[in-house]
């Protein structure tokens, strides 16, 4: 029962900081599951993890509509961009030994802290200054439940470029790619914070749900335990979700950015540690 209670709480914590920053929660779970369950192997372990993922971004999807923050247009346009890499991305997993897995999730995990921790929010493109710079790309003006107006632009070719990549390791590693995808839209697409975390959640939930459909064929969740452990963090990823969309206005981003990097490189340092030892 204790372990079933600390599940329920994994799951409140993955369902509000992921959909606070639009992330999905994958780069939480997996780390957390391959500690807690050292013989589960790569597959079935992202197979539990994109499971959350989907029901943590469906849920901040539907939250963050009634913000009106999401980019649609963008959304769906990356959303089925990241669709061919999450399919090859599913059956590439099998192939890879435990292992080596877990090096390779460690040394994604100290990267992507490296880069958020110093070039997150450095980078600030004004869409006045791109459309004279850049005339290709696409200008947006959007208006949320709050009467904030974002004015910002984007190249959707470079969008696709980003979302086919985000599609492959996604599944690879069941971390749904949010992780990756928010800062490349504020860094590279120029998105505002708060529009790149609602319509990562989108993209998520679109791309999270086609590689569960892929290993619901492939069997990953024909063990009832693996059943079992999905419920329990779903039912905390629900009212977690709900409570991220809800801190989202309340919270700055690099505050959260910061911390979220420190956090990302000790648990990636952690599970090199135990993958050597």
């Amino acid at each position: 029962m204790e372990i079933d209670f600390i599940l329920i709480l994994l799951g409140i914590g993955i369902g509000a900081l992921g959909t606070l920053i639009g992330a999905g929660g994958g780069f939480i779970l997996v780390p957390v599951l391959i500690l807690l369950y050292p013989t589960m192997k790569p597959e079935v372990l992202t197979a539990v993890s994109l499971a959350i993922v989907m029901v943590n971004a469906l849920v901040g999807t539907i939250a963050y509509y009634q913000k009106r923050r999401i980019d649609f247009k963008a959304g769906i346009i990356f959303a089925v961009a990241t669709i061919p890499g999450s399919i090859i991305g599913v059956f590439v997993t099998t192939m890879i030994p435990r292992g080596q897995f877990d090096v390779l999730f460690g040394i994604l995990l100290i990267l992507l802290a490296f880069f958020l921790f110093f070039k997150s929010g450095k980078r600030k493109g004004k869409s006045k200054e791109l459309r004279t710079i850049k005339p290709g790309y696409t200008f947006q003006r959007k208006k949320d439940k709050n009467g904030v107006i974002y004015e910002y632009a984007y190249s959707i070719k470079t969008g696709i470029i980003i979302s086919l990549f985000i599609g492959f390791f996604s599944p690879l590693f069941g971390i749904g790619g949010g992780i990756i995808h928010v800062p490349a839209m504020t860094e590279i697409l120029y998105f505002p914070v708060h529009i790149a975390t609602a319509t990562s959640q989108f993209v998520l939930g679109v791309m999270a749900m086609i590689s569960v459909c892929v290993h619901y064929f492939q069997g990953s969740y024909d063990n009832p335990e693996v059943v079992r452990l999905m419920i329990l963090l779903g039912i905390g990823v629900v009212p977690g979700s709900l409570l991220g969309a809800r801190l989202s206005t309340l919270i700055k981003g690099g505050v959260i950015i910061k911390v979220l990097a420190i956090s990302l490189a000790i648990i990636g340092l952690r599970i090199m540690y135990n993958a050597f030892m």
